[in-house]
């Protein structure tokens, strides 16, 4: 069982399932929806991700994605996208253990800032993973 929840506390979730897809995104709506040069995150079956307590702000961040934030503290919290709708993914840095999930790619390189200097040896993809 993974848990997690944003920085002030209001919003509190739980994630179950095998976890997959532990991924580091450069892409500009990532960096821009968090205010961060890449933003780590893993994604489960929504089946096995719920809310416990608070109630986060759900945002529509294109015509496919929805994105959910907590509404006091501002902590991104998860991406849903229309092409996957039986997944969610998490924000990583919102796990009480981050160290848990650490990252095993990164996507979106073509967007990547140019003064992120990578020195962490995990394979890259230009834009998104091709999706099993």
């Amino acid at each position: 069982m993974l848990t997690g929840g944003c920085f002030c506390g209001h919003v509190r979730y739980e994630a179950d399932g095998e976890p997959f897809h532990p991924s580091i995104c450069h892409c500009t709506m990532c960096r821009r929806t968090a205010g961060a040069p890449m933003v780590a995150w893993f994604t489960v079956p929504q089946s096995a991700f719920r809310i416990m307590t608070g109630e986060p702000t759900r945002f529509a961040s294109s015509g496919k994605a929805m994105r959910s934030f907590c509404p006091r503290c501002g902590t991104p919290l998860t991406f849903e996208s229309s092409d996957y709708p039986d997944e969610v993914d998490i924000t990583t840095a919102s796990l009480d253990d981050p160290e848990a999930m650490p990252p095993r790619d990164h996507t979106h390189l073509a967007t990547r800032l140019s003064w992120v200097k990578l020195a962490d040896r995990l394979p890259g993809y230009p834009d998104a993973r091709t999706h099993p």
